[in-house]
């Protein structure tokens, strides 16, 4: 077991450690939720929740919101920030906060690392302990930061959605390896907060093995991408609860044209239960998504320590 697998595996006593942001949401704000690569996709599902439960949100990529703020968000608008980044050294995303506590906005800096650069920019720090062990691919810290921000959002995760994740991962164990068998193009589905985790699935699995991979919300998928599935396709439906039955008509569209697919909280070729709080399966499915990838790269002969053209803080330089 690597170091990367081990953080995947052990991530939850830091979940279990982690405490809320001490702010709320406020109704008549807008949130723009910030981040760059990892962070934007756990931007997407933290705004969805903030939408669900009343509060106006969007997620923003850290260099978008400095130099065109206003196409996200209308000019004058009041504007609360929360800005997602594990370092809190990523150039974009300290940019942003600064550029937004300039403009007069609240500012929630949420990362892993104290004392860094987005610290000194952010009117509250939110700081979480992630694996020690953790390398340039995020794993343990991405589960954190969206747990802080589903939690920022009203969400109620306790301690039955932290042992849904983890049965839910040593469920999935057990069925990775066969189901994994001349797969090459995998396709991550989700709709609603689901959605993030999905894009997040699709960029585990490039960072980590190299591999073909995309993200939809799950009926779009049958406009024009199912194009692409055969028999070396792996889908990965991450069902909400609103809409299981629709999707489960898109596993077994995808299953006839040959693809195998893991479904997380609906049927599919491998069907298992996500349990816990109402509302918290994009951090229950995460850590799978995660441990799907590191199980690519090996059987690829690669080190998840060390994914090629990438590092674990990234810093733009003039």
């Amino acid at each position: 077991m690597n170091a990367t697998e081990r953080g995947i595996r052990e991530q939850f006593s830091f979940w279990r450690a982690l405490t809320r942001p001490q702010s709320s949401p406020q109704k008549g704000e807008m949130h723009a939720i910030i981040g760059c690569g990892t962070s934007v996709h756990i931007a997407d599902s933290v705004a969805c929740a903030l939408n669900e439960a009343g509060f106006l949100a969007r997620a923003v990529p850290g260099n978008e919101w400095t130099r065109r703020a206003s196409s996200y968000v209308p000019a004058g608008m009041k504007t609360q920030l929360v800005a997602l980044s594990r370092s809190g050294e990523s150039t974009e995303t300290v940019a942003a906060a600064a550029a937004g506590l300039e403009a007069g906005h609240e500012v929630l800096g949420v990362t892993c690392a104290a004392g860094s650069a987005l610290t000194q920019v952010s009117s509250e720090v939110f700081e979480a302990e992630t694996h020690p062990q953790e390398g340039i691919v995020m794993t343990a810290s991405a589960s954190l930061m969206l747990m802080a921000g589903l939690r920022y959002a009203g969400l109620s995760i306790g301690p039955a959605s932290i042992s849904a994740a983890e049965a839910l991962l040593e469920e999935a164990d057990t069925h990775l390896v066969a189901l994994l068998r001349g797969r090459s193009h995998f396709v991550f589905l989700g709709g609603g907060t689901l959605y993030g985790v999905a894009r997040e699935g699709a960029l585990k699995m490039q960072e980590m093995s190299l591999s073909q991979s995309e993200a939809h919300h799950p009926l779009e998928y049958r406009h024009g991408p199912i194009s692409l599935i055969d028999e070396r396709s792996f889908v990965i439906m991450l069902y909400h609860p609103d809409t299981r039955e629709e999707e489960a008509l898109v596993a077994r569209d995808v299953m006839e044209k040959g693809a195998v697919v893991l479904g997380l909280g609906g049927p599919g070729t491998v069907s298992l239960t996500v349990e816990g709080d109402h509302g918290a399966e994009p951090l229950i499915c995460l850590p799978v998504l995660q441990l799907l990838g590191e199980y690519v790269a090996r059987a690829h002969g690669l080190d998840t320590l060390a994914p090629r053209h990438l590092t674990k803080v990234v810093t733009l330089k003039g």
